[in-house]
């Protein structure tokens, strides 16, 4: 048994609205998608385990490299719930994650290094660019902004 006392593990929504950075109202909308779960008290005052942090954070971080929340929620619901999960537990989402994030960090150095030319051009052509795109050579790949995608990705449409 831990020395922590039982009420210092839990805490009240606006304590973790503070701590984490968020408003009250996203910890409901995220405990609504079921990123995150609280408990009631005897006077039905919504609790927070203070691990709630962590998986917050983890949201958050999620969000803001674009990983879309049902995405996030599959990741979360692969974690223990009945306990605050372990290193091992978060290894072993990273692990998982780990080609997706790969994929998203080409996809980011491919933005990178290409959209500067894209709008150096000035043509702003969404049909054809005489520098990079003559003849719409790219528009038979398929929709999209296909110069930005990682030709690892990118489908050949001589394959079809």
């Amino acid at each position: 048994m831990s020395d922590i006392p039982a009420d210092a593990v839990w805490l009240r929504p606006g304590q973790i609205a503070q701590r984490a950075g968020v408003a009250v109202s996203t910890l409901h909308y995220y405990e609504q998608l079921g990123l995150i779960t609280s408990r009631r008290t005897a006077g039905n005052h919504r609790e927070y385990r203070r691990d709630t942090l962590r998986l917050i954070a983890f949201v958050r971080a999620s969000q803001r490299l674009g990983i879309p929340l049902a995405t996030i929620k599959s990741a979360l619901d692969d974690l223990p719930h009945d306990h605050p999960p372990t290193k091992r537990d978060w290894a072993r989402l990273a692990r998982l994650w780990r080609s997706d994030l790969d994929d998203r960090i080409d996809r980011l150095v491919a933005l990178r290094d290409n959209l500067a030319n894209c709008i150096a051009c000035g043509c702003l052509s969404l049909t054809a660019c005489p520098y990079t795109n003559p003849g719409d050579a790219l528009g038979k790949e398929g929709p999209g902004a296909r110069g930005l995608e990682p030709a690892s990705t990118r489908h050949d449409p001589a394959e079809s």
